[in-house]
């Protein structure tokens, strides 16, 4: 590795130290069905954004919920504090797209209509906001 990119990449590390953020990819679910629930949680509270996940009556708001007490875990490791003792909310969420199954199913008269089995890529990022005041 050179030295340009070793320095980069070093740089690199040491912005994600200071990102907490947990990531879930191939989930089966179409990307716009996942984006009603990420549009839910956007912005919230970290305990807020878990009752409204906890409660939802769509089948998305399981795996998010699971991705943010992820998340949760993950800014404790690294802040070493208690979530109950920060204030967390939830920063970012992204939805993209993953790989898309392209099936056939039979149709009158020899042919065939598609099917695409849609997946997506989401990533979840919380912060704490007694940080974003120290740093303004």
């Amino acid at each position: 590795m050179g030295a340009r990119k070793r320095i980069s990449a070093n740089k690199r590390k040491e912005a994600l130290k200071m990102v907490y953020f947990a990531k879930l990819n191939n989930v089966p679910t179409s990307p716009r069905k996942m984006r009603l629930v990420a549009d839910m949680i956007r912005g919230q509270e970290v305990n807020r954004a878990l009752g409204l996940l906890r409660f939802s009556t769509k089948e998305a708001s399981v795996r998010m919920e699971q991705l943010l007490r992820s998340a949760i875990a993950n800014w404790e490791q690294k802040t070493e504090l208690k979530a109950d003792k920060g204030n967390l909310y939830v920063s970012a969420v992204t939805v993209d797209s993953a790989r898309i199954l392209k099936r056939l199913r039979t149709a009158p008269k020899g042919r065939g209509y598609r099917i695409r089995k849609r997946s997506n890529h989401v990533t979840l990022f919380v912060d704490s906001m007694d940080i974003n005041v120290k740093q303004d």
